[in-house]
């Protein structure tokens, strides 16, 4: 009989917190990386290799003396996504949280957006969710909210890594011990609110969603009908096996074909914690963050909602879309990639839409937070409203410059964390921005999510854009990888 997350909740929670020189980081088998253990969207591996169940106690200990120390007295709220080794990673981060002597809201399988929504309305001081997004299901994650449910500062953030590392200097109660409440009615509050803004309903389209089998499965059928569309459901079970695999936001073939095949008006796939969505027009065509961007922001602009026509992108945002958006009259500003950046420039700028091409978008109109689900229904009110087809809609707005993205699997974190320093590469990229001009641009990276070097070339001449992502991919490999 397989234990329930209560049960191994409770199991670690009599057997190790008892122990507090390992909240000291004095356990000998905790083994931590030299570089940060907090990327662009929290902590994120292999789990069994950094990421694991001795770690996810420690970072829910230290995250609850933190969380408590930077608010008023409250709660934690928990949420996970459907991998097999969430169970167990968010019965280690309740143990810990307990420990430090917060209460605990699990909510159990839900998409990252309804922790950080329900943070945001409720007393709680800090949300937790157990995923590790659009990575395959080896992978997991630990992210964190904080009270109001945005992301924690990295101030926040570089305490907890602090206390873990044993370089904590917060008080730790030994006395002080919290409880844990199964709370997933509260999930409906949830739901409430994404159909909340509309007043138009879905009745007539046909709407395919790829769940990636993933946290959007309980949550994102009940909306779509709910708001009247006809739904045609695919991968739309919870399994950790399968979670992202070749179907989601990452793989748009599936929802490609059963768009075509259901003759529907558009399809939506969703990344296993359901913040981003990636569409599907009713031609078959990939439809990503760029154009939901822009469309959003035409109806933004035209209803006198988006403060100076800004919207906030990333590097990654590709030069037709931008300079189809200073044709309409708006600007663009570019951050470095992560919605956490995205995020932090629209609060300095006061704009009012922002994302990235990956289809995570932000909308402080409606939510604190990228949402998967929310997003995908504005999408679709957006083509109900027009009257027209989503395809119409797309070809209308902008036509893309020829873009390339290859990832480089590079497994040695320091090496790929320090690629700048490679002199064949940077004289390669000099060599490719030198050819290409104003005609195109060059974007090199270390992933903040998967142990991967991303390379990214676009030109106006796709023959260009094939030859210097090639020269590049080349150096990457021989010289990094």
């Amino acid at each position: 009989m397989v234990a329930s997350p209560v049960e191994i909740q409770s199991t670690i929670s009599q057997t190790l917190i008892r122990d507090f020189d390992f909240f000291a980081g004095n356990k000998p088998s905790l083994v931590l990386p030299k570089s940060p253990l907090f990327g662009t969207d929290g902590i994120r591996g292999r789990v069994g290799d950094i990421l694991d169940d001795y770690l996810a106690l420690q970072i829910g200990f230290w995250a609850g003396l933190v969380l408590q120390r930077a608010a008023k007295p409250g709660v934690a709220i928990v949420g996970q996504d459907s991998r097999h080794s969430s169970d167990s990673l968010a019965a280690s981060v309740t143990a810990g949280l307990i420990a430090s002597g917060l209460e605990v809201w699990n909510l159990g399988l839900v998409p990252t957006p309804c922790v950080a929504y329900l943070t945001g309305i409720s007393d709680a001081i800090g949300g937790v969710m157990i995923s590790a997004s659009h990575n395959p299901p080896e992978d997991n994650g630990i992210k964190f909210f904080g009270a109001g449910g945005t992301k924690l500062t990295e101030a926040l953030q570089d305490q907890i890594e602090a206390g873990v590392r044993g370089q904590g200097i917060l008080p730790i109660n030994k006395a002080t011990k919290g409880q844990q409440y199964n709370r997933p009615e509260l999930i409906r509050d949830y739901l409430e609110s994404i159909k909340k803004p509309f007043s138009i309903n879905l009745q007539g389209m046909r709407i395919v969603l790829d769940l990636a089998w993933g946290a959007a499965v309980g949550i994102a059928p009940t909306v779509f009908k709910e708001m009247g569309a006809d739904v045609i459901c695919l991968h739309d079970r919870a399994d950790g096996n399968r979670i992202n695999v070749d179907c989601g936001s990452t793989h748009l073939a599936p929802v490609q074909a059963a768009v075509l095949q259901y003759n529907a008006d558009l399809g939506l796939a969703f990344d296993g914690d359901a913040d981003r969505v990636l569409a599907v027009d009713d031609r078959g065509n990939p439809i990503n963050g760029d154009y939901i961007l822009y469309l959003w922001g035409k109806s933004l602009q035209a209803a006198q909602q988006l403060p100076q026509n800004l919207i906030v992108s990333t590097v990654m945002a590709n030069l037709g879309f931008e300079r189809a958006w200073e044709t309409a009259g708006g600007k663009l500003l570019r951050t470095s990639v992560g919605d956490r950046y995205v995020q932090a420039q629209m609060q300095t700028t006061g704009a009012m839409l922002g994302g990235e091409q990956s289809g995570h978008i932000l909308c402080p109109h409606y939510g604190v937070t990228g949402d998967g689900i929310s997003t995908g229904l504005h999408l679709a009110a957006l083509v109900k409203q027009s009257g027209t087809s989503l395809s119409q809609l797309a070809a209308q707005s902008f036509t893309t410059y020829p873009q390339l993205l290859i990832n480089v699997r590079v497994e040695n974190r320091e090496l790929r964390m320090n690629w700048s320093n490679c002199e064949v590469l940077q004289s390669t990229i000099a060599k490719a921005e030198t050819a290409m001009g104003n005609q195109g641009r060059i974007l090199v990276r270390a992933s903040g999510t998967e142990p991967v070097i991303r390379v990214m070339v676009e030109a106006a001449d796709a023959n260009l854009t094939q030859h210097w992502a090639e020269q590049l991919v080349i150096a990457v490999q021989k010289y990094i990888a």
